[in-house]
């Protein structure tokens, strides 16, 4: 049983959002690390200026280091603040997180940005769990993502969730179902949306496959060449691969060392013009927002590889995805989209897609966790920062609506 909040014992860090932003814009990181790694040295240095440099090893690249650190530092603290722009703040928002690379929690210091709520983040780490008296908070959010590295974290917060003192948002139990072997069967038969089935496969199954023992259909009924496999537990496209035949599948599995692979149907998604367009939405309380589109000439796209920096027609065309967003496709897939949402009951998180040849909203995956931000520099993409600060808008008027809602529940129930 959580016991009532109490005045916070936080650490302040500079946080996710600026030192990304930092490194993003080009800016060396190396001065601020060798100043954090003194004040160590010295055994001057608070706990998040550890965090922060567990952060700025893995943005320089080093993250097994970064890693090290973090987790070494939370094995004495829990609980830090990413203070707002006002010193009075018109919210107090507490993060639920996990120790974990720097993508593996919700970047809500993004969405946070220039507002005025202040930014708690709990880290609940194995063995130690949540404290016997929470922080101070109007509002909570689970920001750990769905990966098998966050189950415990997970769990311990599913346990308290019932006795929480505050509105607790993307409950934890709903968050799992986001895996990529959950998320087709919580989706499947909604009308006007496609998501192939994503099946687990091994090693040995591959072998099996390309022995001629089993079909493509004895892993899972839909499958068949041209597949898409990855290896499980990875993230940005590491080792995915489209497989068009047995021998393209012996070969790939002597580039790989996994044992276990997720694998699915090829749907060639390609427009009318041989381009591959690929969005990325925001679903806050239940409404889709845009957050960007690729367009490019291959199908395995995410934004970089887009290059949409160097095409000013690509981003003409996602200027008017944006700007025609509520009218075009958001109308377009309104009751696909309202399902989605209904169904994965999540407060905030984030949609990949597309759209396939009949028209229909074609699913890649859904997540709490990918990076909605508002750093792309406005004189090249000047149609983005009004759109990202729709977005950032609607998370906070939607922390708000049920902060209010917590605080006129706990009046009523004090009368």
């Amino acid at each position: 049983m959580l016991n009532p909040v109490s005045t916070p014992n936080y650490s302040d860090r500079i946080g996710f959002a600026q030192l990304t932003r930092r490194a993003f814009e080009g800016g060396d990181l190396h001065p601020l690390r060798e100043h954090l790694l003194a004040r160590i040295a010295e055994g001057t240095a608070e706990a998040g200026e550890g965090l922060d440099l567990s952060l700025v090893a893995q943005l320089l690249g080093e993250k097994e280091a970064g890693l090290v650190i973090q987790t070494e530092v939370l094995s004495f603290h829990q609980l830090f603040r990413t203070p707002c722009g006002l010193p009075k703040p018109r919210l107090r928002v507490l993060a639920l997180a996990a120790d974990i690379d720097m993508g593996g929690n919700t970047p809500i210091e993004f969405l946070l940005e220039g507002s005025d709520i202040e930014l708690l983040t709990l880290y609940v780490i194995k063995g130690i769990g949540l404290p016997e008296t929470l922080p101070d908070h109007d509002i909570a959010i689970v920001v750990a993502s769905d990966s098998e590295e966050c189950r415990e974290t997970l769990a311990v917060i599913e346990q308290a969730a019932p006795s929480w003192p505050r509105p607790l948002l993307n409950r934890p139990d709903l968050i799992g179902n986001l895996d990529r072997d959950k998320l087709y069967r919580l989706l499947a038969g909604i009308s006007g949306l496609d998501i192939p089935v994503t099946a687990h496969a091994t090693r040995a199954q591959f072998s099996e496959l390309l022995e001629g023992k089993i079909a493509c259909a004895d892993i899972t009924g839909e499958l068949r060449f041209p597949m898409i496999v990855r290896p499980r537990g990875t993230h940005a496209g590491v080792g995915l691969a489209k497989i068009d035949d047995a021998a393209a599948l012996a070969a790939y599995l002597i580039e790989r060392q996994e044992q276990d692979f997720f694998v699915a149907r090829f749907v060639d998604y390609a427009s009318a013009d041989g381009l591959y367009r690929k969005y990325r939405l925001a679903m806050v309380d239940g409404k889709p927002y845009a957050c960007h589109m690729a367009i490019a000439d291959r199908w395995d796209i995410w934004y970089l590889n887009a290059y949409m920096a160097f095409s000013e027609e690509k981003r003409a065309e996602e200027a008017v995805f944006m700007i025609d967003f509520d009218s075009g496709f958001a109308a377009r897939h309104r009751s696909a989209l309202d399902e989605m949402s209904k169904r994965v009951g999540l407060d905030y998180f984030i949609v990949d897609c597309a759209e396939n040849r009949d028209g229909e909203l074609l699913v890649f995956e859904a997540d709490n966790t990918a990076v909605v931000h508002n750093m792309d520099p406005p004189s090249v993409f000047p149609y983005k920062p009004p759109q990202m600060r729709k977005i950032f808008a609607a998370f906070t008027a939607m922390l708000s609506r049920h902060a209010e809602m917590g605080h006129k529940a706990g009046e009523e129930s004090a009368a």
